[in-house]
């Protein structure tokens, strides 16, 4: 499983930007981030069929999870950007074929990482 994270770049708070995680395959997908003072924490999944979706509280109604599967690629839209968005922003990937994880245990493969820095 090939993962490549892109999209990131520096953005003023209240922007937008779109990550997107291009894929060798079509699987349960995940983003993390990892804040410069943070532990990797859960932003949001979507299902292989991009069916069901989960969302953390923290970007809930903000940040929109989607899937092109003709491209086998998740895309993270996110909006109203904060500075506490800022981090390394991760895609992830899980063979499971049901629920959706929100633990970095419950992916096996992962991206390098995509950095998203919110500017006040």
């Amino acid at each position: 499983v090939q993962l490549q994270a892109s999209g990131g770049g520096l953005v003023q708070a209240g922007g937008s930007l779109r990550l997107s995680c291009a894929a060798s395959g079509r699987y349960v997908t995940g983003w993390f981030r990892q804040g410069p003072v943070t532990e990797r924490q859960f932003v949001a999944a979507i299902s292989g069929s991009g069916s069901s979706t989960e969302y953390s509280d923290s970007v809930k109604g903000r940040f929109t999870i989607s899937r092109d599967s003709a491209k086998n690629t998740v895309y993270l839209q996110m909006n109203s950007l904060q500075t506490e968005d800022t981090g390394v922003y991760y895609c992830a990937a899980s063979f499971r074929t049901s629920g959706l994880g929100r633990g970095s245990s419950w992916y096996s493969y992962w991206g390098q990482g995509t950095l998203v820095t919110v500017s006040s």
